[in-house]
This record gives C-alpha cells, structure tokens and sequence, in this order.
C-alpha cells in the first residue's frame, strides 16, 4: 500500500498565527522575525555542530521559513557537516559537478524529519522562552517611561498585604506600605494609583514587578493635576506636598496669574474641585496653603488654622521658633501634633512652639549653682534672667571664662526643670559640637522671654518658593 503524502502548511496560517501572536504580545513583526530566525540557527547548530554553513530565509508576509543548509559537492565524503557525495547531490532533477555549491532544503513540511520531535521541541520551547523574555522587556520598557502617571485598573486579587491590580491585561502590585491605612479593597473594583517603580524581575520570577501608590505625595499632586485645569496649564504650581494618607495633607500653590487666586482654584465653587480629590483619598483633609518666597511668611501659613503672634527663623540651620498666644497652641500643634508635623515637612523647616506670656526667674536664683564669680560675668554680659540664659547664643555664653559645655549643658538643665520643659535635642548637639569643633553654623535659636512647647524636625523636607496668603482647610 502507497505511503499517505502528507499535507502541505498552508502558509496563510502562518501569516496569520504570526500577525495575531504579534499583535497579541505586544511584539513587533521585525523582532519576531528575528526570534524565529535565531531559534532555528540554533536547532541547525545543535543537529550539525558550529561549523555548520547554513542560511536561514523568515517571511512572515509571505509565510515563508525555510532553512538551506550549504554543502560542497564531492567524490567522497570526509566531512559530513560540509560536505556531500556527486552521487547523493545528483538523485534530483538538477545536476552538479564536484565543487558545486550544493543547497539541502528543509522546510516546516519536513524539519521533524531532519531535526527530529526531541529538538524541535527543544526549539518550540526555546522559541516560546525567548517571545516571553521579549514581552516582559516590552512591558518593563513600556511602563517605565510613564512612572507618575495615574493608571486606572481593577483589583485583581488580594495576596497577604499586597494588592494586585490589572491594567491592560498587565499585572501591578500595591504594597501595603504605598496604600491608603484603613482602605478596604474588594475584587473586581476598580481602582486609581499612580506608577511609582518599575522592577524587571516580579516577586514571584514572572514579569516585571510595576509598584503603583496611592499614599505617594506624586498621586496627590497627580489627582490636583487632573482635577484643577489651571494646574495642568501650568498657571498655578504646586510648590510642596506634606502628608499623612488618609488623615492631612498640606498643599502648597503658587499662581504665576495675577488674575487668578491659586486657592481658590484648587478649592473651586463651594469646594467641588476639592471634594473630587477628598472623596478618591477616602476623606483625606486637604489644606490648600498660599506659598510666599519669604520663610516666616510660609511658616506662618503652613500652621494654619492656628494664628501665630511672631516667628524667628534660623535660615543657616533651617529652624524656627514660633510665638503663639495660648488659645491657639492646640491649634498649632494638632492632634498627635499632626498640625506641626505637617507644616514643618511643607516648609523644610525645624519649628518650635513657643507660648506666649509666660514666668521668668530672676538669675540670682542661680547663683550658687553658677558660682558667685560666673555668675557677675554672666550678669556683666547683660544676662539677667533664666530665660535670657536659656535663650542666649551658646557660643556667647562659652566664651565666658570658666563655662564648658558640659557645664552649661548642666545648667540649662536645672533652669528647664524649674519651667518643667524638656531639653532641645539640636540645642543640645550644637553646644556639644562648638565645644569640639567650635562650628557655629548648627545654632537653633529660641525666641527671648518665651516658653518652648513643642519641637518638630522636617521629614521629606520639600524645595520651598510660593508667594500669597490664602488657606483652605477641607474634608468632604
């Protein structure tokens, strides 16, 4: 009985299943092209050896894969890799002399039969390897030119404290560090966040790990963009961002319009603008403070609603003390001392409470802890009071003979127990480092007369320059 011939590809399928992988994967035809090329140069190489002659045709407009493997026409073979028998070259229709170059054909009709099932599988997993090694550079590539901007995307599951998200049928992870704390997320939701960091090995070896926030300060600035046309015009800027997702934040504008007041535009009528972003951050109060150039200015806004009476600042070590009258010092502070916390990330600067109106002991009192002959210099130095000490410049006061710094460290402790305060940790380094080193340049000044109530560092300390005096304190 007659072998059964087998069918021929059709090579319109192959253009097909081509386009449809392309387009499917997100490759583009050319480099596909050259993975199938690449992948068959290395079934011929491991059938035949390195020193195989080959040349390898990849069409995908026409279908076309073929592989010719070039040999030399000979009396008697001594180098199968290269070489082939007059006898062998000539079963065919075309006839060759010795020296020809000599063409073996194998296409997709016959490459099992050449290469066999065990390589060919080999190739087809090699292939399918290096398809997904290109999409994953793709996706990488792809999303990491468009870290800050907002994705919208749909809670795809939820694995310990992470959530994953789909977007365009690419997978995103929210750590639990870049949510919003007390947001509850539930599958199929859909969800906004911006992209924050594109890593090129996921957590679990699979694609890329695309690390999208929405605690950031960028997806905040990001929604005011979105939201606030002037924003995205560019006729108002927001100059710094300090916040605590889901509780405050503080938003400093600048309008570069003398026609349009820049709180006012984040606000909108009634606050409609505003409510948009308080409703997607789940109720986040939002104040919207004017930016001055002048730090005092600045700083004063920046604690709104409180009112302040006086600010001295220490530009050189980027600290200030603020003077309050007692009715605003809660105010001022906030609860936990969020108010302050706040204001001194927006503004980058150390501040410290002062309460208005407070008692002074007369220096006297202290005489027999200073000793009667530090003391008279002390008094020659026009330092009257307790407070005048503890205010005083460190340096001034060590350059009294017989003052050290542990020894004013001492006192100043003594004093502050008396009004019951605690000690400023940068007072007490920069006394510490003006008796070794003696740099003046980290003095943390306090204001004379006044009662220290509370101190806060900056944390993200943000590039300050905003001008106007307008605030706007919002939750929906």
């Amino acid at each position: 009985m007659p072998r059964k011939a087998k069918p021929k590809l059709d090579k319109s399928v192959i253009v097909e299943a081509f386009t449809e992988m392309a387009r499917e994967r997100g490759i583009d035809r050319e480099t596909l092209q050259g993975i199938v090329k690449d992948t068959l140069s290395m079934l011929v190489r491991k059938k035949y050896g390195d020193r195989a002659v080959f040349d390898i045709v990849v069409n995908m407009d026409k279908g076309d894969i073929e592989i010719y493997r070039i040999l030399t026409v000979v009396d008697s073979v001594k180098d199968p890799v290269l070489e082939i028998s007059q006898h062998e070259a000539n079963q065919g229709t075309d006839y060759y002399e010795v020296g020809d170059e000599f063409l073996e054909e194998i296409t997709l009709d016959n490459i099992a039969e050449n290469f066999g099932r065990r390589l060919v599988n080999t190739a087809g997993q090699t292939l399918n390897q290096r398809i997904r090694d290109v999409e994953r550079e793709n996706i990488s590539t792809y999303f990491s030119e468009r870290i800050g901007e907002i994705i919208v995307g749909e809670v795809h599951h939820i694995r310990r404290s992470d959530v994953f998200i789909m977007h365009n049928n690419v997978e995103m992870r929210l750590p639990r560090e870049e949510q919003i704390p007390r947001e509850r997320y539930r599958k199929g939701e859909p969800i906004r966040a911006i992209i924050k960091e594109v890593r090129k090995q996921g957590v679990a070896g699979g694609g890329p790990d695309i690390i999208v926030s929405r605690a950031d300060n960028a997806f905040l600035a990001k929604l005011f963009e979105i939201e606030i046309p002037e924003i995205y015009d560019r006729l108002i800027e927001i100059k710094a961002i300090a916040r605590e997702p889901g509780e405050r934040a503080k938003i400093a504008v600048q309008s570069y319009d003398d026609r349009i007041d820049p709180v006012g535009a984040c606000v909108g009528m009634k606050g409609i603008r505003i409510h948009a972003i308080v409703r997607e951050l789940s109720n986040e109060n939002i104040d919207v403070i004017n930016y001055s150039d002048d730090p005092a200015t600045f700083i004063a806004r920046a604690l709104s609603p409180a009112k302040v009476k006086s600010i001295q600042v220490s530009p050189e070590t980027r600290s200030c003390t603020v003077l309050v009258s007692d009715d605003q010092v809660s105010l001022a502070i906030g609860k936990n001392g969020q108010n302050v916390r706040l204001a001194s990330r927006l503004t980058g600067y150390s501040i410290s409470l002062v309460k208005e109106g407070i008692e002074d002991i007369e220096l006297i009192e202290f005489r027999d802890e200073l000793g009667k002959d530090l003391y008279m210099q002390i008094i020659e130095a026009e330092i009257d009071t307790a407070r005048e000490f503890l205010n005083a410049d460190p340096k001034r006061l060590l350059a009294i003979p017989g003052m050290t710094p542990e020894f004013l460290l001492e006192m100043r402790r003594i004093m502050l127990d008396e009004f019951d305060e605690p000690e400023n940790p940068e007072i007490r380094d920069y006394i510490l480092s003006l008796g070794s080193s003696m740099q003046p340049d980290k003095q943390p000044k306090t204001l004379d007369g006044s009662e220290l109530l509370h101190t806060h560092s900056p944390v993200d300390i943000a590039a300050a320059t905003i001008e106007s005096p307008a605030h706007s304190s919002l939750s929906r």
